[in-house]
């Protein structure tokens, strides 16, 4: 089957609109051609509750990304040209959603699929053909562009979408790129309109917007600039998830953690803007959250389990 490349001749789907040709093998900021690429699928126990059910999120690492953060987590996937990752067909990618609702997973939970949106529409589509059934999760950086999102809005049940900063000079230096802060009140408000309640459901699934933020060392006045933006325009409709576990990558620079004073003064801001619908991080020692891509688990032992099918098939490339 020939994918269906609306947004890869002349690509547009992030805020940078490279308008490269993909579909060429013409590559823009995300690093990708037109082939999806994918770095790893399985259960994953590390999202927040309403999303892990039994078994874990059924969660999908698209490699690429069109945002550079400094301190990204999952740097050795999203970097430029990335080794890491396997090509993967349309085809290939519903037989592997299939596979997740098949061993369990409470959802379909999509990590930085941006730059593949159109492949992604048409492997939801025909997986869904086949008795796909798994609620959609879109868990994105908050990187967007509204044509991008209006495209894959109609197969997306929850959006679990970053808010990393509304201040120039933060997105700046944590984000690489001051266009995150000026185009993602546009995005929220785009999501807003599509998806004006969040509930959970009687499954224990939560539909609608979870927005999260974590605070960045030595940010607390933009973190407060965004919870009272929060609580003004976005509270009514979205729940909130605010993290404040900031692990830099091996080899970045350790800038610490936020102390007990200033996370007691997040909690009494929560209280006071009266944000109640959420979760909120225990300030603790850091789990080690850095992923290893390269390991057939890169997650903590206990935390996430491989899709048998996933690899399998990365087996079967190498």
């Amino acid at each position: 089957m020939e994918i269906d490349n609306i947004g890869y001749f002349s690509c547009a789907l992030c805020p940078h609109k490279c308008l490269v040709n993909r579909q060429k093998g013409q590559r823009g900021i995300c690093g990708e051609s037109a082939q999806m690429r994918i770095a790893w699928i399985g259960l994953h126990q590390g999202e927040e509750p309403p999303f892990v059910g039994d078994k874990g999120s059924g969660t999908i690492f698209f490699t690429g990304c069109p945002l550079h953060c400094a301190y990204c987590q999952n740097c050795q996937i999203s970097q430029q040209k990335s080794p890491t990752g396997i090509n993967v067909t349309v085809e290939e990618l519903a037989s592997l959603l299939l596979d997740l609702q098949y061993e369990g997973a409470a959802n379909a939970n999509l990590v930085t699929g941006t730059h593949f949106i159109p492949s992604i529409i048409e492997a939801l589509q025909l997986a869904q053909r086949d008795g796909f059934t798994l609620p959609v999760v879109w868990n994105s950086s908050g990187f967007e562009t509204v044509g991008g999102l209006s495209l894959i809005d109609p197969y997306i049940d929850t959006y679990l979408i970053d808010v990393k900063t509304l201040d120039e000079q933060v997105a700046a230096k944590f984000c690489g790129n001051v266009l995150y802060a000026n185009n993602i009140r546009a995005v929220i408000a785009f999501l807003v309109h599509q998806h004006r309640q969040t509930f959970l459901e009687s499954s224990g699934f939560l539909r609608g917007i979870v927005i999260r933020h974590l605070v960045f060392p030595g940010t607390l006045a933009a973190t407060e600039e965004f919870l009272r933006w929060f609580a003004k325009d976005i509270k009514v409709h979205a729940w909130l998830s605010l993290m404040v576990q900031f692990v830099p990558p091996t080899g970045s620079i350790d800038l610490g953690e936020i102390s007990s004073q200033e996370y007691d003064d997040l909690v009494m801001l929560l209280s006071e803007l009266e944000i109640e619908e959420g979760f909120m991080q225990e300030l603790a020692d850091n789990i080690p959250w850095i992923p290893d891509f390269t390991r057939d688990n890169p997650f903590p032992a206990g935390f996430a389990t491989p899709l048998p099918a996933f690899l399998e098939l990365r087996n079967s490339r190498r």
